[in-house]
């Protein structure tokens, strides 16, 4: 049988749990390495660098390219704007997104989205899906402490006005984990997104393969 979890809200990531968002943000990390003539880094590499926001994506980027950067708040600075100019050209949300949402919120549940994107590209990403109205909060990394910091998750459950145990997390990282478990909210994995460590082997409470899955595991 599956565990269910007793929960008044369920939080979200959104790069690699929500939306598969990697090719659009990779192609802007090879453009922008072009412009500094550094050879691209291509996708499989780049993906794995997401999930710390833009500021470590960018100095993970010109490292494995070969140098650090040369100014990187310049380079961040231009990353946001050659992203923010093709921020959905590929990008998708991942099945059953929509529907799931829905089903969570009409059995009550408030939902929020607690990601280390910054947030006005978080809100335009998720408006390009119409799935911005399904959140109660949409909390970017535009704030003083972001996952792995667990802050960050309490305070995107403070915007709720729900209690951290409460509260289930679905994430793909090491940094939805970790936030997680020290928040003491209960974690779903899940395991379509961009870790570099197995899903399984991130601690969560429950590892799912299909976001439909949601709907049988919270009661």
């Amino acid at each position: 049988m599956p565990k269910i979890f007793d929960c008044s809200a369920v939080i979200f990531d959104l790069d690699g749990t929500l939306v598969d968002t990697a090719q659009d943000i990779v192609a802007a990390v090879d453009a922008l390495l072009a412009e500094y003539d550094r050879a691209p880094i291509g996708f499989d590499a780049g993906r794995r660098l997401i999930g710390d926001g833009a500021r470590v994506l960018v100095q993970r980027a010109f490292m494995a390219s070969g140098a650090p950067a040369p100014d990187v708040d310049a380079a961040t600075a231009r990353w946001f704007e050659i992203y923010g100019a093709s921020l959905a050209s590929f990008s998708k949300p991942y099945p059953h997104v929509a529907p799931t949402l829905a089903a969570l919120r009409a059995r009550g549940r408030k939902l929020a989205v607690c990601t280390n994107k910054a947030d006005a590209l978080a809100v335009r990403l998720l408006e390009t899906f119409d799935l911005a109205g399904s959140f109660d909060a949409i909390v970017g990394g535009d704030v003083p402490h972001r996952k792995p910091d667990p802050r960050h998750l309490l305070a995107t459950a403070e915007r709720l006005g729900t209690a951290p145990h409460a509260c289930l997390m679905v994430g793909d990282s090491p940094n939805d984990a970790a936030a997680a478990k020290a928040a003491r909210m209960k974690l779903v994995v899940v395991d379509w997104g961009y870790s570099s460590i197995v899903p399984a082997a991130l601690g969560g409470d429950a590892v799912i393969g299909d976001f439909a899955e949601l709907e049988t595991l919270v009661a």
